[in-house]
């Protein structure tokens, strides 16, 4: 009884906390139509089960023989029969209720299909095999099948305890080979069984649809033999089975079963017949001699299907013909990519953040960084953004329920780099920084109460007289080395009375929140602050994006999170398992996300950082599956025209999405069913060639901003290619294609740019023999300067951090750009950025610069504007040590400080050989000296 109280007085706590979160946020739609809906199916459910039950228990035992009152030794159910007709009426509906209650509970997790069922909106376009919209396959097909299924199982249910029941009173009875059935249990069971069998030929008819998204032919989809043998045979069995109805109920009224056994022997071997061994027989003799012919059709249905469902039937295909011959000026009519070309690379930098720009160990930045633009000057830079979180972990032995809750709540402002800068020694160049924020950037709201590392939960707010209690930055005014504040947004439920109190405390397993006078009326209490969980609260019909980017937008700091909408329902469309295709060597969670063959980037949602504040807009408003959410929360979207020009400023196409577009234009982007079926032109996106032992090895997308063959002006993009896809030995690390998808939405209110989202697929020639990242990476590491240098490097207390390896179309070919990073194994060192590495054809460079770079690479003068990737210096300002210095460059200092380090070396080798540890330890000493003196020369 405890256990069952203490259960409910939870369960009643996390209802009721869960509409006072719902409700602050605005959301109350959401909260109270999901509820309806689950509370309507799991009622509609539970009483169809209970009344099936009840009813055929009450028919059997109502037909019962009456005279069958004593138990007899020769009865084996006479026991039961008594203890039935003791407890007959507490059965009779306790059993009705718990499988009705079990019922309900499986039925109400189909909240969503119904929903979408109930809401649905046609497409427009057919299916190629039956005609039926595609509206059919996304929402019909999925609720009547589970309708089916449900009703199937109840009557199966309902069968079993009305033939228990005639067993146990004697209406069934079996002697020897002979079984005796009373005309009632005839009558009952004969006319469930016809049922039973009637939703059977019902869910057989359903059968032949699902076949238009079978994955267990060739590809996708209703195959030859499935139209031709399979289909066919799904009707016939359908019809069958409807005979077979027939035909109990005939036995239910002259009691003959000869007629229905003999029907459901036919059925089952008509179903041997038509579902396996005709499939076969077809498949065998008639599709394997002829398949590519027989099967052209098909394929095409899959090719079309495939490419519409995954938007890829709008791809812009340029033939490229790459040149590889690296001539002098090149570059001069790719300038502006070359001035914009990205050398921070957000997967390494973060150490670099965190050591100049954490300030104390409760503060964190992410591992990876994002790369976002902002236009300074008039100009559109490029740059590497993170927010300061809170990282509670780091106060120590200071944790406590009222430090944890009550003072550190929060985190602190924005850290934004250019991407193509870099110090004199190396560090990223910010263009918003510190505490207070500073830079750029303009003024905005710094503190960061919703993040991607917030608290479980926090408690802010006091009236205006109170003490400001909240921690907001370590630094203040006079001697005090600490600023405090109080929350003034709307950013969750009031605890302003003792049922709200105490619901939380139940919440949250703490009775500091019912106990602490530190809470008051005006306290808020602040939880599920991740961006992506509270998006995922509000519009529980969207798959989200991986990655939630921060953005400062109209002087708040705003979570931009990618919203899909998805099915595994489209008919002929390739299925593809999300996380397994967005999984590289950048992700750092995929989540389990099912396969699915349709999706669409259908909202863009953000995230206020201050007060958690979700805005919906519907990003897509001609997807089916968007329109029909809409009639079912038709005040939780708002229009894209609602958007600030800002906040469009900052809108991307989203990552997750071109990882899913690219893995299917690997196989699809042949439309050919002949050249298709044969795969003889299949492609693959490399592994990365800088991370060869990640375990989730794929080259990660770039976001860069570049004029790509095609386009009139550069465009904010995101970037991938393509290599021959893999076939053991033959594997050829040349590139194939070169993908891109226009990130760029515009900078207007209420208005996206016409190239958004548009997808070009460079070409490549296939006569020609264009280095992939992976042959590139090893040129790169074979060349013996290049190498011998990094090696030394590499020694002692250093190692050496390769960038992101960057692929961009221009001079009439592919240039590859890789930063090169030198940190020190102390526990406080940073990368630093020193030298460049560029490749163009079976050339290589490298040097201290980009523009030293590329003018090697291109015979001196390869006509770009790159910049020579340095910090530039104002002359009015004063300058930092070592700011004003020369860039790196080869001196006699350095040359004869990497020899001495070479001999060193081979004097290393050569005492280890003869195990003359003496020798080998003065050997290391000198390689140590020489190591430093290197990094000297160079700075």
């Amino acid at each position: 009884m405890v256990v069952a109280v203490g259960a409910a007085l939870l369960g009643a706590s996390g209802l009721y906390t869960d509409l006072l979160w719902f409700s602050q946020l605005g959301y109350n739609e959401v909260f109270t139509t999901e509820i309806a809906a689950r509370v309507g199916l799991f009622a509609s459910a539970a009483i169809l089960m209970a009344a099936m039950v009840w009813g055929s228990f009450f028919i059997a035992f109502k037909t019962r023989p009456i005279y069958l009152k004593f138990p007899d030794e020769r009865d084996p159910f006479g026991v039961y029969r008594q203890a039935l007709d003791q407890l007959r009426k507490v059965i009779m509906w306790a059993l009705p209720a718990v499988l009705g209650v079990m019922g309900g509970l499986a039925a109400s997790r189909e909240w969503a299909t119904a929903l979408a069922w109930l809401n649905r909106t046609e497409t427009g376009q057919t299916d190629p095999q039956f005609g039926l919209d595609i509206s059919f396959y996304l929402f019909d097909l999925p609720f009547y099948a589970g309708l089916v299924s449900y009703v199937s199982a109840a009557l199966f249910i309902a069968a079993l305890v009305a033939a228990a029941i005639h067993l146990v009173y004697g209406n069934i009875r079996f002697n020897g080979r002979e079984t005796r059935v009373s005309k009632a249990a005839r009558i009952q069971i004969a006319v469930t069984a016809a049922l039973y069998l009637l939703v059977q030929g019902v869910s057989l008819w359903l059968d032949q649809y699902a076949t238009m998204t079978s994955s267990a032919g060739l590809f996708t989809g209703a195959t030859y033999k499935d139209v031709n043998a399979v289909i066919p045979g799904f009707q016939i069995l359908a019809l069958i089975s409807a005979v077979v109805a027939i035909l109990f109920l005939f036995a239910a009224v002259i009691g003959k079963w000869r007629l229905p056994i003999l029907g459901t022997a036919l059925m089952v071997i008509s179903s041997i017949v038509l579902g396996g061994l005709y499939p076969w027989v077809v498949q065998t003799f008639q599709v394997v001699p002829n398949e590519r012919t027989l099967e052209a059709e098909f394929i095409k249905r899959n090719i079309d299907a495939t490419r519409a469902a995954y938007g890829l039937d709008k791809v812009e295909v340029i033939e490229y013909a790459a040149t590889t011959d690296a001539e002098a000026g090149a570059l001069r009519a790719d300038a502006q990519t070359t001035a914009n070309i990205r050398l921070i690379d957000p997967a390494l930098v973060s150490a670099s953040f965190k050591q100049l720009e954490q300030y104390k160990q409760y503060y964190s930045f992410q591992t990876h960084l994002d790369v976002d633009r902002y236009t300074i000057d008039g100009k559109t830079q490029d740059t590497v953004i993170a927010t300061r979180e809170l990282n509670q972990a780091g106060l120590g032995d200071s944790q406590s329920w009222y430090n944890n809750v009550i003072v550190y709540t929060h985190g602190y402002g924005v850290v934004a780099a250019f991407g193509n800068q870099r110090s004199t020694e190396g560090q990223p160049v910010f263009l918003q920084q510190g505490i207070p924020s500073n830079g750029l950037l303009g003024d905005y709201e710094p503190r960061i109460y919703f993040g991607e590392n917030s608290p479980p939960y926090s408690i802010v707010g006091a009236p205006a007289s109170a003490e400001p209690r909240e921690l907001d930055y370590p630094a203040g005014e006079g001697e005090a080395n600490q600023t405090y504040t109080t929350f003034q947004g709307d950013g969750g439920p009031k605890l302003d009375n003792i049922f709200a109190r105490l619901a939380y405390a139940l919440k949250f397993q703490s009775e500091q929140i019912l106990l602490s006078d530190a809470i008051n009326s005006q306290s808020q209490i602040l939880y599920d602050r991740t961006p992506r969980e509270r998006v995922a609260a509000v519009a529980p019909y969207l798959t989200l994006d991986s990655d939630a980017y921060p953005a400062i937008v109209d002087g708040r700091v705003l979570w931009i999170v990618d919203g899909y909408t998805t099915s595994s329902n489209y008919p002929y469309s390739r299925a593809s398992n999300l996380a397994a295709a967005i999984a590289d060597s950048n992700t750092q969670e995929t989540f389990s996300r099912g396969s699915i063959n349709y999706i669409r980037n259908s909202v863009k949602a953000t995230v206020d950082a201050y007060d958690g504040k979700v805005t919906l807009y519907a990003w897509d408003d001609t997807d089916p599956v968007l329109k029909t959410w809409s009639k079912v929360f038709p005040s939780s979207l708002k229009s894209v025209k609602d958007m600030s020009a800002e906040l469009m400023a900052h809108v991307r196409y989203p990552a997750d999405l071109f990882k899913l577009q690219r893995s299917i234009l690997g196989a699809y982007h042949v439309t050919d069913p002949g050249s298709f079926y044969s795969q003889e032109d299949a492609w693959m996106t490399p592994n990365d060639p800088t991370t060869a032992s990640a375990v989730n090895a794929l080259q990660p997308p770039y976001y860069l901003t570049m004029k790509t063959p095609g386009a009139t002006a550069p465009e904010f993009s995101i970037y991938s290619t393509y290599i021959p896809r893999s076939t053991g030995e033959s594997s050829r690390n040349v590139l194939k294609g070169y993908l891109v998808a226009s990130s760029d939405a515009g900078n207007q209110a209420g208005k996206v740019s016409a190239n958004y989202g548009k997808l070009r697929l460079l070409n490549l020639p296939s006569d020609s023999i264009v280095p992939g990242p992976g042959q590139v990476q090893n040129a790169f590491n074979a060349d013996s300067e290049v190498s011998r240098l990094l090696n030394i490097l590499s020694q002692g207390s250093t190692k050496v951090l390769k960038g992101n390896l960057l692929t961009l179309p221009v001079g009439g070919g592919l240039l590859y750009v890789q930063p090169v990073y030198i940190q020190s194994t102390g526990e406080t060192s940073f990368p630093l950025l020193k030298k460049v590495l560029v490749a163009f054809g079976d050339k290589i460079a490298f040097e201290d610069t980009l523009d030293a770079a590329l003018d090697s690479l291109f015979g001196g003068d390869s006509g770009a504007s790159a910049g020579d990737g340095l910090e530039p210096t104002d002359p009015t300002e004063p300058t930092d040590p070592g700011a004003g210095e020369s860039p790196i460059e080869v001196s006699p200092a350095l040359k004869a400080a990497l020899e001495r380090a070479r001999l060193a070396i081979v004097a290393k080798q050569e005492a280890l050989a003869n195990q003359d540890w003496t020798a080998y330890g003065e050997a290391e000493e000198q390689l140590q000296k020489a190591i430093e003196d290197a990094l000297a020369a160079s700075r």
